[in-house]
């Protein structure tokens, strides 16, 4: 017998920024900044990972 299956896929990029600022807070908050402005924009050259993960899908 087949099953339904609802299969997930999550990706993980990751960067590191060096940054001057006064304190951590406030690195980061130049660095969110940045980001929502999307002027830091994450990319394959970022990926550092993939997990896949499956569940059934129940009543079918």
């Amino acid at each position: 017998m087949l099953y339904e299956y609802s299969v997930e896929i999550e990706e993980t990029l990751c960067r590191t920024l060096t940054i001057k600022a006064e304190s951590p807070i406030q690195a980061i908050q130049y660095v969110k900044e940045k980001y929502y402005e999307e002027e830091i924009v994450l990319n394959a050259d970022d990926f550092i990972g993939v997990i896949f993960g499956a569940k059934r899908v129940e009543g079918k």
